[in-house]
């Protein structure tokens, strides 16, 4: 994984700002569809931006709550949503059994979250876990070849996102996601696209913050000098036909309810305790 320290964190939590992600976050919002009262987890919270809108939308009768393993994150989630009634950020991520914090949830968010762990099988049994009957989960990853940048040198720009791929542990997750939703015992499972295109270059945009963070990762890596990874930024860069773009997709997905149909009620009537 990428090492988030302080500076790593302060970099994501700007690339957070840009409009790319802002819109791709009010997308990851009404695809939710929270309601008052409800209760929700956010794993792998980040800088807590989402987590702040999402306990807006449940508001002071809900729960909005986040885990996230890097505490340099938690510590930016925490001082986000301070203030922010019925809202708690917690260190941890999604893995084996026990490794959330207990439900029932009505709904869960991840966004760019699983492509980064080894066990999905294990991480979508935990969700389903912690979900009520009837509780919905949102999952948000990237397909890594659905990136498109226009460069004048292709060789050297496919030895970069191939070295890129290495902070991840499965860059094309999408593409089985909704066959392992179902294998963990989900239904109703479906999926829209969101994009993220940048036609012309500039420097509030999510590819132009990603830039930075790409060559410096990719840097000494896949027998890549840190010249080789500051003339590809260059190369992306410096020219007047810039082009970017990427696919985020969004799996949506539900707990099936219980047989008799009554235990999945949302909000306060189905909150343990927290």
């Amino acid at each position: 994984m990428l090492p988030f320290d302080d500076d790593a964190a302060r970099r994501i939590a700007r690339t957070y700002t840009t409009p790319d992600i802002v819109g791709q976050r009010e997308r990851t919002l009404a695809l939710l569809d929270l309601a008052p009262g409800e209760r929700a987890l956010d794993v792998g919270t980040g800088p807590g931006q989402l987590l702040a809108a999402m306990a807006a939308r449940v508001g002071p009768d809900g729960l909005a709550r986040g885990v996230d393993p890097s505490p340099a994150m938690v510590a930016m989630a925490r001082e986000r949503c301070a203030g922010l009634p019925a809202t708690a950020v917690t260190e941890g991520g999604v893995s084996g059994p026990g490794s959330l914090p207990d439900g029932p949830f009505d709904a869960v968010v991840s966004t760019q979250v699983l492509e980064y762990v080894a066990d999905i099988p294990a991480a979508l049994a935990e969700i389903h876990r912690v979900l009520r009957p009837g509780g919905r989960v949102l999952l948000l990853d990237t397909d890594w070849d659905s990136v498109v940048w226009q460069v004048d040198d292709r060789d050297r720009h496919a030895r970069v996102l191939t070295a890129w791929e290495q902070h991840l542990v499965d860059p094309r997750l999408p593409r089985t996601l909704g066959p392992a939703l179902r294998a963990a015992g989900f239904t109703d499972v479906r999926v829209d696209v969101i994009p993220l295109l940048n036609a012309t270059w500039d420097e509030d945009t999510y590819s132009a913050w990603t830039l930075g963070t790409i060559a410096d990762y990719v840097a000494g890596r896949g027998g890549l000098r840190r010249a080789d990874a500051d003339a590809w930024a260059a190369d992306v860069r410096d020219r007047g036909d810039y082009f970017f773009s990427v696919n985020r997709y969004a799996f949506r997905a539900a707990r099936p309810r219980g047989r008799s149909g009554v235990d999945g009620s949302s909000g306060a009537a189905s909150a343990g305790p927290s």
